[in-house]
């Protein structure tokens, strides 16, 4: 990582992580010897990025509800350079559609900071680019298949020549790319000014249609993530608001301990697809958090 700025890049293993790269290997379906292994060759060795050890099928996983984000100074410095290239932040993204490749991320990065700040989560329907503003929202479209969905932008990237777009492990599996590593996208940014602002999204959230078959057992260890906080007060008090609104056990947990430790708040662990749903939905009406899937 890299700090230009006060904008965070990944200018060590992110930058090699892209540099000469080929295509993934991965594979979400069928456990190799190295599931969901991704092999690059780069000017100082081999690099591996990965889904999680064991396979998860992530592609029931709900999309992101669009909403409108301030759009502060993390992430968006204008303009930066990366590898001698300058890069020019967007101040409006109304209109913007590209198309070419895209790639995804995985463990290797799972946990980091992205440029604006967040911590990078594979299970999350987010992406990285290098020129929309953070945060900001996009529908992605695979042109090999006609898949599609909707991603949050967090991060910045990938530097590579004809790579357009970086999806996170969840994002790339709906797209149903994962077993080749790259494919050819369309990217439409939605436009902010159409998008409900961020305390309005209750109503979006409820109406949200539900799958046909939403009833499949999910992957042991499977949580929904409500943020991660720097005081361990706040930590408390969501934790019990949560508790009182619902039967699921919820938990504070140490994470980055140091000088800027970090207090996460965690729902679960959930079973079942339908209660992750409708779990998911309730949060969000009642205006507790922005939760995130999470899978460990």
């Amino acid at each position: 990582m890299v700090c230009l700025g006060g904008v965070m890049y990944r200018k060590t293993a992110r930058s090699l992580f892209f540099c000469g790269l080929a295509f993934f290997t991965a594979c979400s379906t069928t456990p190799n010897t190295e599931p969901n292994a991704a092999k690059k060759n780069t000017s100082k060795g081999q690099v591996r990025d990965s889904g999680p050890p064991t396979p998860v099928d992530m592609r029931a996983v709900p999309e992101v509800v669009p909403v409108r984000e301030p759009i502060g100074p993390a992430g968006n410095k204008s303009p930066y350079r990366i590898h001698g290239v300058r890069y020019h932040v967007l101040d409006k993204v109304k209109g913007y559609r590209q198309r070419g490749e895209a790639s995804w991320y995985g463990s290797k990065f799972h946990g980091r900071k992205t440029a604006n700040g967040e911590r990078y989560n594979m299970y999350a329907m987010s992406a990285a680019h290098k020129t929309l503003p953070l945060p900001s929202y996009a529908r992605v479209t695979n042109l090999d298949n006609g898949r599609s969905a909707i991603v949050r932008i967090n991060d910045r990237g990938p530097f590579v020549t004809g790579r357009i777009i970086d999806l996170s492990y969840t994002a790339a599996q709906k797209l149903g790319y994962i077993d080749q590593g790259v494919a050819n996208v369309e990217v439409t940014a939605l436009d902010p000014e159409s998008l409900p602002l961020a305390g309005d999204i209750g109503a979006a959230a409820t109406s949200e249609a539900l799958p046909e078959d939403a009833s499949f057992k999910l992957a042991d260890n499977t949580f929904l993530q409500i943020g991660a906080y720097s005081s361990p007060e706040q930590a408390e008090r969501v934790r019990e608001q949560l508790s009182a609104s619902f039967d699921y056990p919820v938990f504070v947990s140490l994470i980055n301990p140091g000088e800027k430790p970090l207090y996460r708040v965690r729902i679960g662990p959930i079973e079942q697809h339908q209660a992750l749903l409708t779990l998911r939905q309730s949060v969000q009406a009642q205006q507790l958090g922005q939760p995130q899937v999470v899978v460990e």
